[in-house]
């Protein structure tokens, strides 16, 4: 019989445990959106930091957040296993390469895309998860270091370069995640590729829209630093 830990570390049980990791973390995207949206009431920037300090008090966000550091870690560690076994399954190169041949420029670049996207995540948590949260640095508050932070063209420019990287990794992850679930078949291609191409723009258009406005001054004025 086989066990678990071999479904686990089979080629189908590697890539079931990346797409199931890659849900958890758009569940975690759409969260994460809806604290930022919270900078936009004008209440210079009181309920995203309850909402800052809540995940530090909360026992059950802490835990979510460390599922979260995991399920980041395993995601990347499985891509890179699983490419790297793609490569030593064709160790010889086609003359004539037919990789391209029904796949989108998306499906082909997610290790490109992925990369990136991992980049700007260190960058983020770097700019404001690692001072504020690890070095315990409360000089400002939260919503402070926000509209500090975007009045920044260079830390504006890798958000919205990070992001736009974030969507061409959506635009296909998704669709392929709910395949490799065994949630989709050739009737329902095109409906899972909608979805993932519509919540790619979400999370473009909604996270793009924060650096933007907050750099030309059109949001956090109530915000005082």
């Amino acid at each position: 019989m086989t066990t678990f830990k071999q479904q686990l570390t089979s080629s189908i049980g590697k890539k079931v445990v990346m797409a199931a990791t890659g849900l958890f973390l758009c569940v975690f995207l759409l969260e994460h959106l809806y604290g930022n949206i919270l900078l936009y009431f004008n209440d210079g920037g009181k309920a995203f930091d309850e909402y800052s300090h809540d995940a530090v008090r909360n026992i059950l966000i802490r835990i979510i957040e460390i599922a979260l550091f995991g399920a980041i870690i395993i995601h990347v560690i499985q891509a890179l296993i699983i490419t790297n076994d793609n490569r030593r399954a064709r160790p010889i190169k086609y003359a004539v390469s037919t990789s391209t041949e029904g796949s989108s420029w998306f499906s082909r670049n997610m290790g490109l895309t992925g990369s990136v996207v991992l980049f700007f995540i260190v960058i983020h948590l770097y700019h404001f998860f690692f001072p504020y949260r690890i070095l315990k640095d409360h000089t400002h508050t939260v919503a402070q270091m926000v509209k500090i932070g975007f009045q920044d063209p260079v830390y504006v420019a890798i958000y919205v370069i990070g992001v736009t990287f974030l969507f061409f990794h959506l635009n296909h992850a998704v669709r392929s995640a709910f395949h490799t679930l065994g949630l989709s078949n050739k009737k329902y291609i095109p409906i899972w590729q909608a979805v993932s191409t519509g919540f790619a723009w979400l999370m473009w258009i909604s996270f793009v829209s924060f650096p933007i406005l907050f750099y030309f001054g059109i949001a956090g004025k109530s915000i005082q630093i």
